[in-house]
């Protein structure tokens, strides 16, 4: 009985996962003002922030470049299903010629390739986007709408000296409109892009506050199928230029709103096993009948835990509401905040439950709420260990825990958010790199918290589930380590603690792996692991790929050829502080040792990385652990154990 339970139970799991499908959200932003504290805007060339809006150029030189880009990479169309993204953008900027009589180049608004950067020799007619030499070159993947204030014969519409138009991958406009920009210098233009896929009708209209021309035309169309364009994902933003001549290019507000949401390779495969396991229908009898057995034994085992959990809730509300902490939500509080939980509003989702994006507008903050899943027994355990640990800490780089709810057989809590995200997101998603300085910071950064519960805490706090991705990151990049639902308090004299085995694989230490025994030891080995994250762009080994070597086995062989810096992302082009890199990665090495005795304390960590202490020279081939490991379809049958550093959530 109990082996037919357990096939059927795991034929279950397994159906409950398939029907999963992950999926990244549309893009959708709106920006009235652009302050330092933005992040989703990357800035290139002359482009600086100047008093809530973008100055693209510097107008004391001539031949100069700025562009600003979206930070997120948008779906454009869908390689798999075809499906097409509609689009809208509206944004208002300035041309002002400074009563020159003779002024250029021009702004406009393109989408490219991901990753594209200014090219060189750009500058005056080409607009920042090309050069004499990639202009109508079919490797360029550029659409355009440029507001272009100069006359260049050799592309540009002859005799009427300015124009605005809509470009496919060239320089010379597909097509266009008479249009003066000294006739509307100082006056700020709105404009709005839309792209209709199913017409594949791309239109450009714009007006302006006080210098309308009643002469001239205000909205161009162009029929164009991005497909066949531009690749699915793309980077979006503006290019101003000026050449032997000069105008200021103020950009003012920009919003943009696309449809496609995308769904993940698992979640395409998911829905055609989807519909063979329904059409097994013996098989589903038989689970059924099973399924109805455990039903009965299960709620007789589920009176005899009721009124302990009860007892336990009512225990940290209790705790909670006698400390000066976080405060206690209504369940209607946070729907309205949530908007009723919605989809589009989800940042993440693991094990235990979700995480959404919220705003109280009460308090005016912006929020994140975990939902814990009603039928996770671990996520309530990891509920009450995350309530007890995280309300006694208080510390700069440690997600602040805002507030709680348990109402309506719902356990949730409220934590300050983070709109930058996780860290994994900008190492290994889509994201613009992440610049070294902004790397060796939350090193520092993570460094900080984990001392804080090492050695600042009454009690030392074993976090076991240090990772990329709950590593978070504030509007500034600042580090904010979250998701305590494996911590564990342990004594500062007794060291560690056998909990049994939690957290993520790739980055549990191998002494741990072996006994179970979590210790500050394991957390370091952990923040080794991230550390040599940062500086590589390489994700920690993923276990389920036996050929896979692992990121420390990697950087270690490295490390004894002397190539350390061959570890280096790629993505950083070779701008970094080597001594810095240098540094990051052997304390990286050291913390990640396979001999727990050998690590250092996350106190020795930071000194050497501030470069307050030596490096350690370390063996140049990666010892082996002098313990039995047990293989990873033992470790699987753990009790909470993740396969991959996105798979827990955000918080």
């Amino acid at each position: 009985m109990a082996t037919k339970f357990s096939n059927s139970v795991n034929f279950l799991c397994l159906f409950s996962f398939l029907s999963l499908l992950p999926y990244a959200d549309s893009v959708s932003f709106k920006i009235s003002r652009f302050d330092p504290t933005l992040s989703s805007i990357i800035y290139q060339g002359d482009a600086k922030l100047a008093v809530g809006t973008v100055e693209f150029n510097l107008v004391n030189y001539i031949n100069r470049v700025g562009w600003a880009t979206y930070a997120d990479s948008v779906l454009l169309w869908d390689s798999e299903t075809g499906r097409l993204s509609d689009f809208t953008t509206h944004f208002s900027f300035e041309i002002n010629v400074q009563n020159d009589p003779i002024y250029g180049h021009g702004l406009c608004f393109f989408l490219s390739p991901v990753g594209s950067q200014i090219p060189p020799n750009s500058a005056g007619g080409f607009l920042g986007l090309y050069n004499t030499t990639t202009s109508d070159s079919p490797s360029n993947q550029i659409v355009s709408v440029e507001f272009d204030s100069f006359e260049n014969p050799e592309w540009d519409p002859y005799g009427i000296d300015g124009h605005v138009g809509i470009n496919n991958n060239s320089i010379a406009s597909a097509v266009y409109t008479p249009w003066n920009a000294s006739f509307h210098s100082k006056d700020t233009a709105n404009v709005f892009i839309t792209y209709n896929s199913t017409t594949k009708n791309l239109s450009v209209s714009w007006s302006y506050f006080t210098t309308t021309n009643p002469r001239e035309n205000s909205n161009i169309s162009l029929q164009i199928d991005l497909r066949r364009v531009l690749p699915e994902r793309v980077m979006i933003g503006f290019s101003a230029a000026t050449g032997k001549y000069v105008e200021r290019h103020i950009l003012k507000s920009w919003e943009f709103h696309s449809s496609l949401e995308e769904v993940g390779t698992d979640g395409r495969t998911a829905r055609r096993i989807n519909i063979l396991v329904a059409s097994a229908v013996p098989v589903s009898v038989l689970i059924a009948g099973t399924v109805i057995a455990f039903i009965i034994w299960w709620r007789w085992q589920q009176g005899k835990r009721k009124t302990a959990e009860t007892t336990n809730l009512a225990s940290i509300n209790n705790e909670l509401e006698r400390g000066a902490g976080p405060w206690r939500f209504s369940f209607k509080d946070l729907v309205s905040a949530t908007n009723n939980f919605s989809e589009g509003r989800k940042l993440g989702e693991g094990g235990f439950g979700a995480v959404y994006r919220g705003y109280l507008i009460d308090l005016d903050i912006a929020i994140a709420v975990k939902k814990i899943s009603r039928g996770s027994k671990q996520g309530k355990k990891e509920y009450a260990t995350e309530v007890k640990v995280i309300s006694q800490l208080r510390h700069r780089n440690l997600v602040q825990l805002i507030g709680w709810c348990h109402e309506r057989r719902e356990l949730l809590l409220v934590y300050e958010f983070m709109p930058n995200g996780s860290l994994d997101y900008h190492l290994f998603g889509q994201r613009i790199p992440l610049t070294w300085p902004v790397r060796y910071r939350i090193s520092l950064g993570l460094a900080s918290a984990i001392f804080y519960l090492h050695e600042e805490c009454e009690q030392c706090v074993v976090h076991r589930d240090i990772k990329s991705s709950n590593v978070m990151l504030d509007s500034s990049f600042n580090v904010k380590l979250g998701d305590f639902g494996l911590a564990r308090l342990v004594s500062h004299e007794l060291g560690p603690k056998t909990t049994g085995l939690a957290g993520t694989l790739g980055y549990l230490a191998p002494e741990y792996i072996s006994t179970g025994r979590a210790s500050k030891e394991s957390d370091v080995f952990s923040f080794g692991v991230v550390l040599l994250e940062i500086a590589t762009g390489r994700k920690s080994a993923d276990l389920r790929e036996a050929t896979e070597t692992g990121l420390v086995e990697w950087v270690w062989d490295l490390y004894g050829e002397g190539k350390l810096l061959l570890a280096v992302d790629g993505k950083l082009k070779q701008d970094f502080d080597e001594k810095q890199v240098e540094c990051s990665m052997i304390t990286g090495l050291w913390c990640a040792h396979p001999d727990s005795r050998s690590r250092p304390s996350i106190r020795q960590a930071i000194q050497v990385l501030n470069l307050e202490t030596a490096i350690p020279t370390l063996p140049t081939k990666m010892p082996v652990p002098t313990f039995h490991v047990p293989p990873i379809s033992f470790i699987s049958k753990g009790l909470v154990l993740n396969y991959s550093s996105s798979e827990a959530g955000y918080y």
